[in-house]
């Protein structure tokens, strides 16, 4: 194990535990790399018996073959059922019998994994992560078993007007795109999905050239570089290039109404936005703050709910995947107002990108995005999730220590600059889910893949 020297001390505030105020933390940041070459970010702390480990691949969704839509999801869903020689009762017996949490997941980018448990099963804990990553099962009564429970959850999804009209809006917005895939796949392409398939999903994509770990908690950095290599050493060293292919974002406004029969529509909304390791990425989360992501403070919670009463809540996010990034939106409205919510969200389209913000929501935004930031880092599983989202989008290992600076630097004019890069209502795009009175379609959705 040959760990850097590179050490990044980070102030993270906490709430004092029966005492008023909050006190300071100092977290340090160390890049581990095993002698097999494969590297974790750690933050060592044994004032609790317990470790958190993520994993990240590149390795996501937009990888499944045409016609077996949803591989990515169901393996990454069958993994830990059996490994090795444990089948279904022994495996998970295994986990219960050590309190050792394991559980894997596949976005569009990206095949996730977590591993937590206290720190005295700590070899046995790593075991059952290698088992599940380098030699699933995926017994034909485990794949079965996940399969069902994935269709009903497609099955639920298809009546559901929220889930109906995200899947339609990425359709809308990467049209051609794999991203316009919905992860779990369809019902048809579920429904054909082996477990060799599964098999080939795991031995092809799941690549050490393709790893990210981070670890925080009760795990001493010397000893983590050999359970590194025991862990990750026996997955294939590399798999194939990966398509870095850019979606095309819609080039003229585009309003779909998908009808359903329910009391009130949904409605989802937005365009091309940012990605993660764009320079402008602080200016845009301000932005986003200011007009749907702070909650009360936003603009379109104040036109929207405030002002006008239709309806109860309303809010933007920034999305930011490997290939592209979107600004999002989501709001729920009476079936007669659908049209006037529409119209209210693009005149604080036009608004931002013309004006910008005020010097006082400047401030606002900048007091919520430092002050609250260290609140989510409440446990283990936090902070190593926070380390690998660090490394997945190249941020540097001393980033956490540049983030307040990052954010105070934003000037308004900065937000003004990155408002007319992103914020184009003749491009917005929106999907509505219900039976709304005043508004119809302006193109067809797009078919689904697969």
């Amino acid at each position: 194990m040959r760990p850097f020297g590179l050490r990044v001390l980070l102030l993270v505030l906490v709430l004092a535990l029966g005492l008023p105020g909050r006190v300071a933390l100092a977290l340090e940041v160390q890049r581990v790399v095993s002698s097999g070459g494969i590297e974790a970010w750690l933050v060592e702390d044994h004032t609790v018996p317990v470790f958190a480990l993520s994993v990240d691949f590149r390795a996501g969704t937009t990888l499944d073959p045409a016609g077996k839509e949803g591989v990515a999801s169901l393996a990454t869903a069958t993994m830990t059922q059996a490994a090795g020689d444990l089948d279904n009762e022994a495996f998970q017996g295994r986990l219960a019998d050590l309190s050792v949490s394991l559980g894997f997941g596949a976005g569009r980018d990206n095949v996730t994994g977590t591993l937590r448990s206290l720190s005295v099963n700590r070899d046995a804990a790593f075991e059952l992560l290698a088992l599940a990553l380098s030699r699933p099962r995926f017994d034909a009564a485990d794949v079965e078993r996940v399969r069902a429970a994935t269709l009903t959850s497609l099955a639920r999804q298809a009546t559901d007007p929220s889930s109906v009209a995200l899947r339609a809006f990425y359709r809308v917005v990467f049209e051609g795109h794999p991203y316009a895939r919905t992860p779990q796949g369809s019902e048809a392409t579920v429904a054909t999905i082996t477990p060799e398939d599964l098999g080939r999903f795991v031995a092809t994509q799941l690549s050490r050239d393709r790893i990210i770990v981070s670890v925080a908690g009760a795990i001493a950095a010397t000893d983590l570089g050999p359970l590194l290599d025991r862990t990750f050493a026996p997955l294939p060293a590399k798999a194939a290039a990966l398509d870095a292919s850019q979606p095309s974002p819609p080039a003229r406004e585009a309003i779909i109404v998908v009808r359903m029969a329910v009391p009130q529509s949904v409605v989802v909304f937005g365009q091309n936005g940012i990605k993660r390791d764009d320079p402008d990425w602080y200016a845009a989360t301000v932005l986003n703050y200011v007009l749907g992501g702070g909650g009360f403070n936003s603009r379109l919670t104040h036109e929207v709910r405030e002002r006008r009463g239709l309806a109860y809540g309303i809010s933007t996010s920034l999305q930011p995947l490997d290939q592209a990034g979107l600004i999002v939106g989501w709001v729920a409205t009476r079936n007669a107002r659908v049209a006037e919510t529409i119209a209210v969200v693009k005149r604080e389209w036009v608004r931002l990108a013309e004006t910008g913000i005020s010097d006082a929501e400047l401030a606002d935004a900048k007091t919520y995005m430092t002050g609250s930031f260290p609140l989510q880092l409440d446990s283990t599983a936090a902070i190593a999730g926070l380390l690998l989202a660090m490394q997945r989008h190249n941020l540097g290992i001393d980033h956490l220590a540049r983030r307040d600076d990052l954010i105070n630097g934003v000037t308004a004019d900065d937000v003004r600059r990155v408002a007319k890069r992103l914020l184009d209502s003749d491009r917005l795009s929106v999907v509505v889910v219900g039976e709304p009175s005043d508004v119809t379609s302006t193109r067809v959705l797009p078919a689904e893949p697969g």
